[in-house]
C-alpha cells in the first residue's frame, strides 16, 4: 500500500503540475482589472480551468491503483488476491470460490471504469449523468 501510495503521489504530482504550466491567464488578468482579490481571482479564474483535469488524472489513478493491488495481492502482498491465488492452488479445488472471487474482482474493476469514465465526460464536456 506504501509503495502504491508512494508512486501514486509523484504520479499526480507531475501530472497536476503540468495541468497547472498550462493555465490561461487572461481569465486571472481579467478578474484582477475588475478588482478580484487574489481568492476570488483563484476560484473563478483557475479552478475552472484545472479541476476537470485534477479529478479526471484522479480517477485514473484511482483505477490503476485497484489494478495495481489486484496484481500485488496475487503475488503475495495480501489482500483479496491472497485469497484467490490460494483457492486457485494445486491440490485444494475451491474452483468456486476461486470463480466467485474473480468475478468480484472484475466487477469492481469495471464498475470504478464506468463510473470514473461517466464523471470525466461530464466534468470534460458537461454532458449530463
Amino acid at each position: 500500500m506504501i509503495a502504491i501510495a508512494i508512486h501514486t503521489t509523484g504520479a499526480l504530482g507531475k501530472l497536476f503540475s503540468e495541468v497547472n504550466e498550462n493555465v490561461s491567464l487572461k481569465p486571472v488578468e481579467g478578474l484582477h482589472s475588475v478588482g478580484a482579490n487574489w481568492a476570488q481571482r483563484m476560484y473563478l479564474g483557475v479552478i475552472p480551468q484545472v479541476g476537470p483535469n485534477f479529478v479526471s488524472y484522479a480517477l485514473l489513478r484511482f483505477e490503476i491503483n485497484i489494478r495495481a493491488s489486484a496484481i500485488l495481492g496475487f503475488v503475495g502482498a495480501g489482500g483479496i488476491d491472497y485469497e484467490l491465488r490460494n483457492s486457485m492452488s494445486w491440490g485444494q479445488g475451491r474452483y468456486d470460490e476461486a470463480a466467485a472471487i474473480f468475478i468480484l474482482l472484475f466487477l469492481t474493476i469495471v464498475l470504478v471504469d464506468q463510473i470514473s469514465s461517466r464523471v470525466r465526460e461530464r466534468l470534460t464536456h458537461g454532458v449530463r449523468l
